[in-house]
């Protein structure tokens, strides 16, 4: 077996905001975990870790089912060394009006969303509490905070994802184990956002500098709340550029 002091999985690790947290930590020295459905995704993410000198791997899970999720964490604990830190970056932000919502829809944004990051934090905390240590960080979104039109599964799923998050910090908390919710509040410069802003007319290369919000700027905020002492921990973060309405 192969250990490493220091390990963080990434549970939706896309080529986003999942990559750029996994660059992140790998550049500060830690083993990353990138999981995703299909993790074949990411093997050129894995090979441009390595290659700067990082140490990463791919694993493919399904957050919505238990027993993958069991696996797959597992293994990283028994393979590759003790979890440090664990974040649940699934999305699932889809827009439906609410009499176009089917019932599959809603329950596979719910599954997604919020069942997922129950699973994945009540894994992740399964191996955490013996050791009295380590974070466990949630992806939220504008919609964990106000429903919009169209999003009704989604906010409600992310709803959902916050109260979780919440009651994982106050009883994980006092036990050693550092919970947070993050609340991206702001479009983040993807492809999904720049295909969403060309649908309303919008060129996203002519938007004003920080309009969208980087990558790199979130897993930047990631590293920095995973470096928090115990005597002040953030237990909730906002992160939105400058220019936006809140």
């Amino acid at each position: 077996m192969v250990t490493h002091d220091k390990v963080c999985l990434i549970v939706g690790a896309g080529d986003y905001i999942g990559a750029a947290i996994a660059r992140r930590f790998a550049a500060g020295g830690y083993t990353v975990c990138l999981g995703r459905r299909n993790g074949d995704k990411n093997t050129a993410l894995v090979e441009e870790i390595q290659a700067a000198g990082g140490r990463a791997h791919s694993i493919s899970v399904d957050a919505r089912e238990e027993q993958q999720v069991i696996d797959c964490l597992s293994s990283i604990e028994r393979d590759i060394g003790p979890l440090d830190l664990v974040i649940f970056n699934v999305g699932g932000n889809v827009h439906f009006p609410l009499v176009e919502t089917s019932e599959r829809v809603f329950r596979k944004v719910w599954m997604m969303a919020c069942l997922g990051g129950f699973l994945t934090g009540r894994e992740a905390a399964k191996h955490m509490l013996p050791r009295a240590r380590g974070s466990i960080f949630f992806t939220g979104a504008t919609a964990s905070l106000r429903g919009g039109s169209g999003f009704a599964a989604f906010a409600s799923a992310k709803f959902g994802l916050r109260a979780l998050a919440q009651s994982m910090a106050r009883e994980l908390g006092p036990q050693g184990i550092h919970v947070a919710h993050l609340v991206i509040d702001a479009g983040v410069d993807t492809e999904f956002v720049r295909e969403r802003l060309a649908a309303r007319g919008i060129d996203h290369s002519e938007l004003a500098e920080n309009t969208l919000m980087k990558p790199d700027s979130v897993a930047e905020a990631y590293w920095q709340l995973h470096q928090q002492s115990p005597d002040a921990w953030t237990h909730e973060l906002d992160l939105r550029p400058f220019g936006e309405n809140f």
